[in-house]
């Protein structure tokens, strides 16, 4: 069985997380297929047989679609739900809804609360295990965001809170407001997109300077916040380095398979396990639609890679060594 991190209230959840933006596929209004179903229960039974727990969503994702098609999957085995940990995310709203406006965030009271309530029915169930706000909004008002955790919370829709692409300072802010512990920031970290981990190796070094980003990592540590990962087999870019890539993702390839083959996993594992390695506690969100390739990846829970294996590729993934 999978090993397991811990929430707030001492639930455990996998340490690698199912995303389910990809369960369907089409951004628009045609409604969701029969296929989409079937390969969506046949991801959900993988995933649950390979220890995942915790299944990440967000409103928008194929305009709801993939929530409803999750919803369905339980709608048809309502047993499942008491097998896993779901989790959403609001906040990013389309151009033209409505007709006339712009793409946007929106952390409004109204919002945050509606967006919940959608989801909730197109995934068919009572609460949420957990709420992120998904893109930072240059309008936030803590206040409004605190009004709508509170109210969430105590009618039960939602359990636990967190964040989604945001700073050490944003989380300050919102934290300096609501009462609900945030528990959880969900990042875009791979051994490709190694910056928030870098951040802290190239501080007070020539030619550097400090970022937004700063301290993020660290300050999650600092304050029981998990850090997950999206995207964090960078989009498949080592997989299809071919001679003419980049010599740092051919490089940083070539160092994968090699450790692949000598703890007989494949190099995404090698991927995730480098993400597993970091003290953060780092929970790396897989999206991956093809069922052999998800229970792969959840074999980076066995692997156990040195300080040494660690950092030569931190090093190949960084193009230079560290300072």
């Amino acid at each position: 069985m999978m090993k397991t991190f811990l929430l707030a209230d001492d639930t455990p959840v996998s340490r690698i997380a199912y995303g389910c933006m990809q369960l369907s596929r089409a951004w628009d209004s045609t409604p969701v297929t029969a296929d989409e179903r079937r390969q969506a229960q046949r991801l959900v039974e993988t995933a649950l047989a390979h220890g995942i727990t915790l299944f990440d969503h967000a409103d928008i994702y194929a305009r709801g679609k993939s929530e409803q098609v999750f919803g369905d999957v339980l709608r048809a085995s309502p047993g499942l739900r008491q097998r896993m940990v779901l989790q959403s995310k609001c906040g990013i709203r389309f151009a033209d809804d409505p007709a006339g406006s712009p793409g946007r965030y929106d952390f409004s009271q109204a919002h945050i609360v509606a967006s919940v309530e959608r989801s909730l029915s197109r995934l068919g169930v009572e609460h949420l295990d957990m709420l992120l706000l998904h893109r930072p909004d240059a309008l936030v008002e803590p206040e409004e965001v605190a009004r709508a955790f509170d109210a969430l919370h105590a009618t039960g829709k939602v359990r636990h809170f967190g964040v989604s692409n945001h700073t050490a300072g944003q989380i300050a802010l919102l934290r300096r407001h609501v009462r609900q512990p945030l528990v959880a920031n969900q990042v875009e970290v791979s051994l490709l997109h190694h910056h928030l981990i870098d951040d802290g190796v190239v501080a007070n070094t020539t030619g550097h300077a400090y970022a937004a980003a700063a301290g993020t990592l660290d300050y999650c540590r600092l304050h029981d916040i998990r850090v997950q990962a999206w995207s964090p087999l960078a989009g498949g870019k080592f997989a299809t380095a071919s001679e003419f890539a980049d010599p740092v993702v051919r490089n940083t390839s070539t160092l994968l398979r090699q450790l692949a083959e000598e703890k007989d996993v494949t190099p995404e594992a090698i991927q995730l396990a480098w993400l597993l390695r970091h003290p953060a506690g780092i929970q790396p969100i897989v999206g991956t639609t093809d069922p052999v390739r998800l229970a792969t990846c959840c074999a980076a829970d066995s692997v156990e890679l040195s300080r040494e294996d660690w950092y030569a590729l931190f090093t190949a993934a960084r193009g230079e060594r560290v300072p």
